[in-house]
């Protein structure tokens, strides 16, 4: 039985998982196309700039992709600049607080760089100063959704997010991406969202740094090679 039960979760993991996530993520960009169709007009109308924000994310094994996400900020919002916070739109305040904001990233999963269900990609400076542990959390794509953001959400430190990222990556089950599924609608019907601020961004990498005794100056040339990078897509984008 336990054999079964370990071929059953070993097939789900590398291929049902999958499959699961291309079926559901064609039938929700064409039921919802009229939605993030209205949105995209609404983020070109209500301030300047392109209506996709796209970001360098860290994805499974490490290996960099770009994000997507309908623009919620000001053009002119640099996200290294950690004096200041996220300057948001007025449409962008609504769709982040909605989470109507990450629709763009059905696109990710159609590409095999996401999944609906897993460790959130965050900003690939975290990768920087991960240690072996926590580096675990990218074995598996990335998700829309995950353990972390419906389990607790903004009461959780750095530190007890990479963990509960590390459980999931330890015990991927169907049964619990359902779990974690129906969770995360619980946490959308009360507005429970999980977004970082800049500064917040900033104390995380401080405490990353501090926790697996990492000198500031840590793959600076990688953080300033990235910072370029952003800076360079951030006025091709503008352009386009």
């Amino acid at each position: 039985m336990k054999c079964v039960k370990k071929v059953g979760v070993k097939m789900y993991k590398k291929y049902v998982k999958r499959v699961l996530d291309i079926f559901f993520a064609l039938i929700l960009i064409v039921v919802l196309s009229p939605v993030m169709l209205i949105i995209a007009l609404l983020v070109k109308l209500d301030s300047k700039g392109p209506v996709l924000f796209k970001q360098v994310r860290s994805g499974k094994n490490n290996k960099e992709f770009l994000l997507y996400k309908f623009r919620s900020m000001t053009c002119d919002n640099d996200f290294y600049d950690s004096t200041k916070e996220d300057r948001l739109t007025k449409v962008g305040r609504v769709i982040r607080k909605t989470s109507l904001d990450e629709l763009p990233q059905m696109f990710n999963i159609l590409k095999g760089e996401m999944s609906f269900i897993g460790p959130r990609p965050w900003v690939v400076d975290y990768a920087y100063y991960f240690n072996d542990y926590q580096k675990r959390r990218l074995e598996v794509l990335p998700g829309i959704t995950g353990l972390a953001q419906c389990s607790g959400r903004n009461d959780l430190n750095i530190l007890d997010r990479i963990k509960l990222d590390v459980d999931y990556v330890d015990n991927l089950t169907f049964k619990l991406d359902v779990i974690i599924f129906f969770k995360t609608i619980k946490c959308l019907i009360k507005r429970e969202g999980f977004s970082n601020s800049k500064s917040e961004i900033y104390e995380e990498l401080k405490t990353l740094k501090a926790q697996n005794n990492k000198k500031c100056s840590f793959c600076q040339n990688k953080i300033e090679k990235q910072q370029k990078s952003s800076r360079k897509q951030k006025k091709e984008a503008i352009i386009s």
